[in-house]
């Protein structure tokens, strides 16, 4: 039987709603948007279960996303300086839920600590891998590099340099599409949760691509990405904050 699919709430550039007691808090800095068009037929099966493959007019996509993790903090308590901050690689996919919720769905994430790697992995279940990793900056210029340590595969890999553009006053439908996502689809012990996030509107720029080497898409299950994004942007990145993660009915967990 087909379950109840709402109609996919509105994509909006402000979050709806607000997160006044924050189960995590942390600030998301120097973001490269890499995505490709993808099938939604080569992701559905990839999602966890209640999920679907979100879409804009038939096409999903696959997000490459490296940036800077900063002082990730429990509740209101002030973020830790350094193991909370630490550069990220993670592959992403578009979800979206019966109950209409958007939101991404995370095939691996990368990170240079290990002990938030460790502590991600054991407690929440999430795809986290430890890996050698640089964020370097040279004007407007900036190159991210990723070496996976463990768990493999070892030597999975990513290089990804960009020219920061202009500013843009006018995101496209796409544009929004891509990065105004207000929550993450996961699976914790067999059980989809929904952990909505909120965060100011995104500062996008415009972004040359002037070199990207990668197999982490591939080695994340899906078809390798294969010729230039269709889309490349950067941020100079905003706060977030997580509120208390949701059952598929759309109830807090206690």
């Amino acid at each position: 039987m087909t379950p109840f699919r709402r109609t996919p709430d509105d994509i909006t550039p402000d979050p709806p709603g607000d997160t006044a007691r924050p189960l995590l808090t942390q600030s998301w800095l120097d973001l490269a948007f890499l995505h490709w068009a993808g099938d939604p037929a080569d992701v559905a099966g990839l999602l966890p279960e209640g999920t679907f493959p979100d879409t804009l007019n038939g096409v999903t996509y696959v997000g490459l996303v490296a940036f800077r993790m900063h002082r990730v903090g429990w509740f209101r308590l002030p973020g830790v300086p350094y193991l909370g901050t630490f550069p990220e690689t993670n592959v992403r996919l578009y979800s979206v839920d019966a109950h209409g919720r958007r939101g991404v769905v995370f095939r691996s994430l990368d990170a240079s600590r290990l002990i938030p790697v460790m502590v991600a992995r054991a407690v929440f279940r999430l795809p986290y891998f430890w890996s050698r990793m640089s964020v370097e900056h040279d004007g407007d210029t900036l190159t991210y590099t990723s070496t996976r340590r463990r768990p493999g595969p070892r030597g999975a890999h990513s290089r990804i340099v960009i020219r920061v553009g202009e500013r843009i006053e006018e995101p496209t439908e796409l544009e929004h599409f891509l990065t105004a996502r207000w929550g993450m689809h996961s699976t914790f012990f067999d059980r989809s949760l929904y952990l909505p996030n909120t965060h100011p509107r995104w500062a996008l720029h415009r972004a040359d691509l002037l070199g990207c080497d990668e197999d982490l898409v591939r080695v994340a299950g899906l078809p390798a990405a294969t010729g230039a994004p269709v889309s490349v942007l950067y941020s100079p990145g905003v706060p977030v904050r997580f509120g208390r993660p949701a059952r598929p009915g759309g109830i807090p967990t206690p």
